[in-house]
């Protein structure tokens, strides 16, 4: 099954989230913790308001097309509240030592709808200057609109004054001449016409004038004064703290998402499957991990799995698909053990299986694997085979345990670089198509060795052993890619938890002692050789390490020349 390339899909987020949920979670602990740190080092502002009813006066006029309606603009008023006169008036009814530049800093206006209402609102880091600046600035603005509307209807008066005064000088005039003149006369006539006009315009200033003399001024009043603030209005600590955890909770995020980009461990199979888009087909945990040299029993947790790994292997097999490949994307033993748990329970089925172990060890301890693992011969295996010291029928040799497997160890040479692409490995393989049911080969890491993308491109199909908390997101990435390049299908990824492999200082004597044969494809000569085994006996039948199981390996050329 070709692994899906990643995308940015509402799947992968949530699967970065839980993944890294502790992140977020740690963000927004802090996101929180720093806006209550933020509040309790802000300083604490008080606000306090007084409503002031606008009433018009002689000179109010509304701006044509304003945003309020009425005798009196209050856009205009509330603008007139900040200003300069009503500033130095509530400085002067605060008797505060502040500039009154600064003080109008500390003011604002609200205009509700539809009122002719000022709200005027005043802040100070003390409550009751807040209290004492709300109510001077409602009630300078009321002195300064009730002065400029006393000084407006003076200068009327004035004006008023100063016409009444000309016009009694002319009605004085006119009631001179008409004196000396001859009665019955156009002149008399005239004249009378004159002071009758002149009267009648004396009359109507003296009206006037007695009409603006007796007016009361008044620009506005107080309807709502200010009151005490209990609580700040500012810092808002419900505010704070909220934005601070959305913040720290969108950092978190941020975060966890970088993680997920940047974090190259895989640590959960969920990982493998999220993260490496590799379907998995098992899960090993500790308990059903098998050990180095293990081959789990079929009834057992980790024979379960294998049992259901080789269901679903043989439903995604096709009809003449026959070789499937087991590489790891580590290097280690992961590969190895699952190749020879899954040749087992293949072989349980009664089909025939070959195993071929293609994966030269890491160290000597590690040497022979697959022989330990089966109770045969360490040699001759893969190596020999390939290089034409044996034949075919000598390579193979039937396990034990298991009549239906047959294994072909690595061998006994020290390398074989160059003999997984020569032509003797394909016809190999094309043989043992011919004679088995299924041919299982372990395959060298990815990482480490170009041998295993060659072994893949004769394969069928593989399977990748991923090694939790060994394995890297770019490795296992590099390997589903090399993989993809020789067109082999992948099946999907086994995991397992972190090997441990024994150490050197753990065991009394060598694993394995490795003879070196003498002859091409013919019996071992001289003295009896011998492999000599030290493990633990375990329920897949391994040898105990107090004793030792000593194999006449001229015994087992016979025995392979038999299964000839």
């Amino acid at each position: 099954m070709e692994p899906s390339r990643p995308s940015s899909d509402l799947s992968h987020y949530l699967g970065a989230l839980r993944r890294h949920w502790w992140i977020a979670l740690v963000a927004t602990g802090a996101g929180l913790g720093g806006g209550a740190v933020l509040t309790q080092a802000m300083p604490k502002v008080y606000e306090s308001s007084a409503s002031v009813l606008v009433e018009p006066v002689g000179q109010d006029t509304n701006a044509q097309g304003g945003r309020t309606k009425g005798a009196v603009n209050l856009d205009t008023e509330a603008q007139l509240v900040g200003s300069g006169a009503v500033a130095v008036k509530a400085a002067t009814l605060l008797r505060s030592d502040e500039s009154p530049v600064e003080l109008a800093k500390s003011v604002s206006v609200q205009v509700p709808a539809n009122t002719t209402v000022l709200v005027i609102t005043f802040r100070s880091d003390d409550p009751r200057k807040a209290q004492a600046g709300s109510h001077a600035f409602a009630e300078a603005y009321l002195r300064n609109r009730e002065e400029s509307a006393r000084a407006q209807l003076d200068r009327q008066i004035k004006s008023l004054n100063l016409k009444v005064r000309q016009l009694t000088t002319v009605l004085a005039g006119i009631n001179a001449k008409l004196a000396i003149a001859p009665k019955d006369s156009p002149i008399a006539g005239n004249l009378q016409s004159l002071r009758n006009n002149s009267q009648n315009q004396l009359n109507s200033l003296t009206g006037r004038l007695n009409e603006l003399t007796t007016t009361m001024v008044g620009g506005g009043s107080i309807i709502s004064d200010s009151r005490l603030p209990d609580t700040p209005s500012s810092p808002n600590t419900l505010l704070n703290v909220g934005t601070g955890g959305m913040l720290g909770l969108l950092l978190g995020l941020s975060l966890a998402y970088l993680r997920e980009r940047f974090d190259r461990r895989l640590v959960t199979p969920n990982d493998v499957r999220d993260r490496g888009r590799v379907p998995v087909l098992a899960a090993l945990d500790e308990r059903s991990t098998p050990h180095f040299d293990d081959v789990l029993q079929p009834y057992g947790p980790g024979g379960r799995v294998f049992n259901r790994l080789r269901n679903e292997v043989l439903a995604s097999l096709g009809e003449r698909d026959q070789i499937i490949v087991v590489t790891g994307t580590s290097r280690g033993s992961a590969s190895t053990l699952v190749a020879a748990n899954l040749a087992a329970a293949l072989a349980r089925t009664g089909s025939e299986v070959v195993l071929i172990g293609a994966h030269l060890p890491d160290s000597v301890i590690d040497a022979a694997p697959l022989a330990r693992m089966f109770g045969v011969s360490a040699m001759p295996g893969l190596s020999d085979l390939l290089a034409g010291r044996v034949g075919l029928p000598r390579a193979l040799q039937r396990t034990p345990r298991i009549p239906s497997l047959r294994v072909i160890t690595t061998g006994g040479t020290a390398t074989a670089a160059g003999l997984m692409q020569s032509q003797r490995l394909r016809d190999t393989l094309q043989a043992l198509r011919k004679q088995s049911g299924y041919v299982v080969i372990e395959a060298p890491s990815t990482s480490s060795s170009a041998d295993a993308q060659s072994l893949a491109s004769l394969a069928d199909a593989a399977i990748l052993a991923v090694e939790l908390h060994r394995s890297q997101r770019p490795a296992l990435l590099d390997a589903t890619d090399q993989l993809q390049r020789v067109g082999t299908r992948l099946l999907g990824a086994v995991v397992l938890p972190r090997l441990t492999v024994t150490r050197p200082s753990e065991q009394a004597e060598p694993a394995v002692s490795l003879p070196v044969p003498d002859a091409v494809d013919t019996p071992l000569e001289g003295p009896t050789q011998q492999l000599s085994f030290a493990g633990r006996q375990r329920p897949g039948g391994i040898e105990n390490p107090d004793a030792t199981a000593i194999i006449d390996l001229s015994s087992a050329g016979a025995a392979d020349g038999d299964d000839k």
